[in-house]
């Protein structure tokens, strides 16, 4: 889980790298597929590792 974690992290960093970019082109956040799509995996990761997650809890339980 530590992989993914840090995969997380790694993507959080490219989503904040490109919103800011799109700022200070000017670009509302909402109208660059760019973040769009980054923001897109973000999603995906954080639901990845909220199940994984759940699972370990539910195992330690």
């Amino acid at each position: 889980m530590s992989r993914l974690l840090d995969l997380l992290e790694e993507e959080r960093r490219k989503l904040n790298q490109l919103g800011e970019a799109s700022l200070k082109q000017a670009i509302p956040l909402w109208d660059n597929p760019e973040v769009q799509e980054q923001s897109r995996r973000v999603d995906e990761l954080v639901t990845r590792v909220s199940e994984m997650k759940a699972r370990n809890n539910r195992v330690v339980r």
